[in-house]
């Protein structure tokens, strides 16, 4: 962590006097990203271990790693919205005998060998470590966008167990899993782990959704690190993916001029807009655009009449993520009005599924998890192309 405070204090230095500037700056006296890259290179990993290999978390909100005596202690500070208890899970080194009093923790000998996913998004944080092949069931595989994994479910290495009030107890009973990965909603209707506590299986609830700044929802890949006693590694692929993230932010921090943008289709005649505190919004605002729905301060989605989108976004730049439209041609088959836009007549339309199976899964909504930095690469060089003529675009595609 600290390699990207030192490159963040580097970068304050040069950009700050130039964002303080009373001159506008040009689009010709901008830094392309590769250039950028060249100019402030990352400083090399340390290739030493943090002090006895403990980590810090930087950015995630919704959980803390202590070390304690013998074992550490993951606690997942908000495990659904609306919860008003945290969850404790006490990881135990095998073969350890604890003094200690873990009160209400779930204990789990550690490191793991076998992991039931029961989200596509816990996929590549596996990948990252190296642990992949420790997956033995997921929920389903229809919106999986990993190839090996869907190959593996299609030869029965990998079963599929369901989720919900459908989720095959008895299977996962016989998988015998030493952890069983999954989120919550807080009703019992929808959630999966009640029923696989009931069982006495070992459950652990991960709420990365829960997290709105892209970093903080990528740090979650060091709370599954954790579980195969591999955080210190995640740590090091976490930090070198933040500093790109950081030095892509700053080289777009001094723009002036931001290209408006807006997000999403309508359904049924409403449009959900996310709020300026959410996942979509932040990421928008740290490529430097201009997200004309800033003025919503909240993290979920607003529901906004048509006619109102149509007279604030009709000029917009850019429109970003619509669905499953493949083409300008596909959009407006599902609403005429939506050729009226700007951004539409000038094809200006891009959407996030560049990487998508016959299914329907996208792997902006699965790796894209664990690689912010691509997508904000991604979304710079859409809106300042001169930026980044280097770079093509991986999880975006424009609409022709």
């Amino acid at each position: 962590m600290k390699k990207i405070l030192t490159l963040l204090a580097l970068l304050i230095i040069i950009v700050l006097p130039a964002c303080q500037a009373t001159t506008e700056v040009a689009p010709s006296e901008t830094y392309p990203l590769e250039e950028l890259n060249e100019s402030y290179p990352l400083e090399e990993p340390d290739q030493e271990s943090p002090a006895n290999d403990q980590i810090t978390i930087d950015y995630a909100k919704n959980f803390t790693l202590e070390y304690k005596d013998g074992y550490k202690l993951l606690t997942v500070t908000l495990p659904w919205l609306g919860a008003t208890e945290p969850l404790h899970y006490a990881l135990v080194p095998m073969g350890t005998q604890l003094d200690a009093e873990l009160d209400n923790a779930v204990v789990i000998n550690t490191p793991i060998k076998s992991f039931v996913s029961l989200s596509s998004t816990y996929l590549p944080f596996l990948e990252q470590i190296g642990e992949l092949e420790s997956l033995i069931a997921v929920d389903t595989a229809d919106y999986i966008y990993n190839a090996e994994v869907r190959s593996w479910v299609e030869d029965g290495k990998v079963e599929t167990i369901g989720s919900g009030a459908t989720v095959d107890v008895e299977k996962v009973v016989e998988l015998s899993p030493d952890i069983i990965m999954t989120s919550a909603s807080g009703s019992s209707e929808w959630d999966t782990h009640p029923v696989l506590e009931q069982a006495g299986l070992p459950v652990v609830i991960n709420s990365d959704y829960l997290e709105q700044d892209p970093l903080g929802r990528a740090e979650w890949g060091k709370f599954i690190a954790a579980f195969y006693e591999k955080e210190v590694e995640a740590d090091r692929i976490f930090d070198e993916m933040a500093a790109r993230y950081e030095k892509a932010k700053a080289s777009v921090a001094c723009q002036t001029g931001k290209p408006t943008v807006f997000v999403n289709t309508a359904y049924e005649g409403t449009w959900y807009m996310p709020g300026s505190e959410s996942y979509a919004a932040i990421l928008l605002r740290d490529a430097g655009a201009n997200y004309l729905w800033n003025d919503l301060e909240e993290t979920g989605a607003t529901p906004i009449d048509f006619e109102v989108v149509v007279e604030r976004a009709k000029d917009a730049d850019f429109w970003l993520n619509v669905g499953f439209a493949s083409d300008l041609a596909n959009l407006a088959a599902m609403d005429p009005r939506y050729a009226d836009f700007k951004a539409y007549q000038e094809g200006k339309v891009f959407n996030n599924n560049a990487r998508i199976t016959d299914m329907g899964g996208t792997d902006y909504y699965e790796s894209g998890i664990a690689n912010p930095d691509t997508v904000l690469s991604d979304l710079i060089a859409i809106f300042y192309p001169d930026m980044a003529d280097e770079h093509e675009l991986f999880y975006y595609r424009q609409l022709q």
